[in-house]
């Protein structure tokens, strides 16, 4: 068997065994799982046993693999990649994009906005302009946007959120779980580039005057409208065939307080100066 033949077998079943390990499987849960013996998916990752195009499939969607990174593994294994990656204005993904814009439309007067998987800013409503006003570093809000940083800047958002110390802290631990999850490296120097940023010490463990009982982390920005207790939710396409929107994800934010919920239908009715 030829170098040219072996090598990406090699590559591929290295990277299933990275994937398998960030899951937490054993080889034999792994196996069970995929319903495929134990012996044969060491083979695959050892490179002994050349797995056919549908069983990188088969064992990628097990381990519940990103597309983008399911792609990769299928290239490295000498075949095609299997999913489609393209940009929004692609007409094949005009639904998409316009059930995005209807969600964000149908959440005012309320803030939403939606990211890719680096967390820069794809689109936003209303709301959302009006709060990146309170934005002093110009630059911040430069294409491409990316909102983890214009929270956490100094020039940013972060002198207007009260509760800065624990919604830092919130802020790093999310990322820290989406880098484990993805094992995406770029996210990881997000993560500490955002660590370097001067502010508070995050606050870590249960803040009960801070996290609504217990239940949510609100995020508590002083505005000019008053101090805003907004908690967010993330809603994410349930079955996409596409890269770019597997990626995707709306972060929707609801008033926490009616004080709140008073406030923002009063911005939503002002007119922007």
């Amino acid at each position: 068997m030829s170098l040219a033949t072996t090598h990406p077998t090699r590559a591929a079943g290295a990277l299933l065994r990275e994937w398998r390990q960030r899951r937490r499987l054993s080889q034999l849960e792994c196996a069970m799982e995929a319903e495929i013996s134990q012996k044969h998916l060491s083979f695959v990752e050892s490179g002994r046993s050349h797995p056919s195009r549908e069983m990188v499939l088969h064992l990628t969607e097990r381990l519940n693999v990103p597309l983008r990174e399911r792609n990769a593994i299928m290239l490295a294994a000498g075949y095609a990649p299997v999913f489609p990656e393209r940009g929004l204005d692609d007409p094949a993904l005009a639904p998409a994009r316009a059930a995005i814009d209807a969600i964000l439309r149908g959440h005012e007067p309320y803030p939403a906005l939606a990211v890719d998987r680096r967390w820069t800013l794809v689109s936003a409503n209303r709301p959302v302009a009006r709060l990146l006003g309170l934005v002093a570093d110009a630059a911040l809000l430069e294409a491409p946007v990316n909102v983890l940083r214009l929270s956490l800047a100094p020039g940013g958002l972060a002198p207007h959120i009260v509760n800065l110390a624990e919604w830092r802290g919130h802020v790093l631990e999310r990322l820290r779980q989406q880098v484990s999850l993805s094992g995406d490296h770029a996210l990881a120097a997000l993560r500490a580039s955002l660590m370097r940023l001067p502010g508070p010490e995050a606050t870590e463990g249960p803040q009960p005057v801070n996290t609504l009982g217990g239940v949510a982390m609100p995020l508590m920005l002083r505005t000019p409208a008053g101090v805003l207790s907004l908690i967010s939710t993330v809603t994410v396409f349930g079955t996409p065939v596409d890269v770019t929107l597997s990626e995707l994800a709306l972060e929707t934010f609801f008033p926490a307080d009616e004080q709140t919920a008073a406030a923002l239908r009063v911005l939503a009715a002002t007119p922007c100066t």
